[in-house]
């Protein structure tokens, strides 16, 4: 497959690009619940000291949230989109 085929194929609409990324990202925070919780925890009444005392905590949160906010995720719901606006017309977000 060409590389012009293929963008074509996986190209979406500005605002309907935005909205999957907005899924993308409630559903990893969803994913992600646990770590955030920890996080939030260690947080907790802290100010400044929140940057080297929840290091830790940070770093697994983000290690989660990267897993299910990556450029193949994104690409991945696109290609799902883009088979259901073909099969049923228009599918609304």
């Amino acid at each position: 497959m060409g590389y012009v085929q293929e963008a074509r194929e996986n190209h979406v609409k500005k605002k309907v690009e935005e909205a999957l990324r907005s899924k993308m990202k409630q559903k990893a925070l969803k994913e992600c619940d646990e770590y955030t919780k920890k996080y939030a925890e260690c947080a907790l009444g802290r100010t400044l000291s929140v940057v080297w005392q929840c290091r830790q905590q940070a770093k697994e949160l983000n290690n989660c949230l990267h897993q299910f906010t990556n450029d193949s995720v994104l690409e991945e719901m696109k290609k799902e989109y883009m088979l259901k606006q073909d099969g049923e017309g228009t599918v609304r977000i």
